[in-house]
């Protein structure tokens, strides 16, 4: 398939093919041209919604795997939660990423997920002497439309550590909120199913 930058800006529905030659343009323009900044998506209206947001560390390292780090990540997560900047739901850290079910309260979502990677660069390098890139530039995120696929986000997140074979059972994971022990929001009145 033969495409052009300009191709991939018109907005062209180019298939799965295309979607491929669009990463290869990007890519390639990227890395071109270092002084041009790549347009954040537009999401709307991000601050009314609950999301499942996957943040990766820089490259996929294993930068989050020791208990210092992933503490302090947590400790992270949950400053800005008793800040009231969201409703924290559920969240895992694990080796080399993160999942976080989480609804913004007065602030964007790229906000909220600002404060959770800025505020943890910033004190792993203060409190833990740790320099260096420690995330990706962007975030995943899919909005939650109801009680069902808050449930499905909320399952996912809790069985991560198995799929990975990090323990036999969610509660054993240390590092997530499936072993209860961290303050957590319940699921917003709004996904939750009307009663007839």
């Amino acid at each position: 398939m033969d495409l052009s930058v300009n191709d991939v800006w018109a907005g062209e529905d180019l298939g799965g093919a295309g979607v491929y030659a669009c990463h290869q343009i990007s890519y390639k323009r990227t890395a071109l041209a270092a002084e041009v900044r790549m347009a954040r998506p537009l999401r709307g209206r991000t601050g009314e919604s609950t999301y499942f947001i996957t943040v990766d560390a820089y490259q996929k390292q294993h930068l989050l795997q020791s208990e210092r780090t992933a503490l302090l990540l947590i400790d992270v997560l949950l400053h800005y939660r008793k800040q009231q900047k969201y409703l924290l739901h559920e969240f895992v850290v694990m080796p080399h990423h993160i999942h976080v079910l989480l609804t913004p309260t007065g602030i964007t979502i790229e906000r909220a997920v600002g404060l959770i990677k800025g505020g943890f660069s910033f004190r792993r390098a203060k409190e833990l002497g740790l320099k260096g890139e420690i995330w990706q530039t962007s975030f995943h995120d899919w909005r939650v439309r109801d009680a069902e696929g808050y449930e499905g986000y909320r399952t996912y997140i809790h069985q991560n550590p198995v799929k990975a074979n990090l323990v036999r059972t969610a509660a054993e994971f240390s590092y997530s909120s499936a072993v209860g022990s961290f303050p957590l929001d319940l699921m917003p009145q709004r996904l939750k199913p009307s009663e007839k």
